[in-house]
């Protein structure tokens, strides 16, 4: 069994042991550098075996990358007997990983909207119950990334926003059951409305400069930076939030609030 990582002591998440899906780029790998930065052993999840890596490299001692399908329900059972073995045990969940395909009610084929489900919503039902699985005996914090597509219609993405409609309602079930079970864990979930990632550029149309629209460059603009999510990924894993379950966080600037 591997030795926690030493650094930061003084970190909000010193000595716990975290693993982030869709861990090697976006939301995923600022999420696994704040927590890693705050003194968390992290396992990196990701198909992406170059990237996921080198972000275990870049980071060090605190960090490590294992190949994961997250869609593949083997492969939860394979990263969750590592986890065991390598450390013994599972403080954090980070459920991240997602895709993202374009496409009304008239336009989605059943294959997409199958693959978008296997992706974002069976990924996290199979992580929740793996998970806590490990967690139950000694706690912890699952945090499920979700989107602001999920409370409110987005007509052009129907898949996406179903499967984090999914996401919500799952983890609103499995905060009930571990807190009737008093399981000590903790389940949340983040409400984005779009974050500067690699696959939120892709979908913008041609010739639009995705850095002119961040809320860096005008407040009333709604997306943000990958480290905006990550900080909020830190304080719902850190004891600060131990008394904040169940919950939806909105990351949109106050999109939500506006009537106008």
């Amino acid at each position: 069994m591997m030795t926690l990582n030493q650094n930061n002591k003084n970190g909000r998440v010193h000595g716990k042991v975290a693993l982030v899906t869709g861990g090697a780029k976006g939301i995923g790998a600022a999420s696994v550098r704040v927590l890693a930065a705050e003194g968390a052993q992290v396992l990196i999840s990701d198909l992406d075996v170059e990237t996921g890596q080198a972000l275990a490299a870049e980071i060090g001692l605190a960090a490590a990358f294992f190949r994961h399908d997250v869609s593949s329900e083997d492969g939860w059972r394979q990263v969750i007997d590592h986890v065991r073995e390598r450390y013994g045990r599972l403080d954090i969940l980070v459920n991240n990983a997602g895709i993202l395909i374009a496409g009304s009610i008239e336009e989605t084929s059943l294959q997409a909207w199958q693959k978008v489900m296997r992706v974002n919503a069976d990924s996290v039902f199979l992580g929740c119950r793996e998970g806590i699985a490990l967690m139950k005996d000694s706690g912890g914090s699952i945090i499920n990334l979700s989107s602001v597509a999920a409370l409110a219609g987005r007509d052009d993405y129907l898949a996406y926003s179903a499967s984090k409609g999914a996401v919500a309602a799952l983890s609103r079930s499995v905060a009930a059951l571990c807190r009737r079970r008093k399981y000590r864990i903790r389940c949340n979930t983040l409400h984005p409305d779009g974050v500067l990632t690699d696959m939120t550029r892709g979908s913008l149309p041609t010739g639009v400069d995705p850095d002119r629209m961040t809320i860096d460059s005008d407040p009333m603009n709604r997306m943000c930076r990958p480290e905006d999510v990550a900080a909020s990924v830190l304080f719902l894993a850190s004891d600060e939030a131990r008394a904040i379950n169940g919950v939806e966080l909105r990351i949109d600037s106050g999109q939500m609030v506006m009537s106008i």
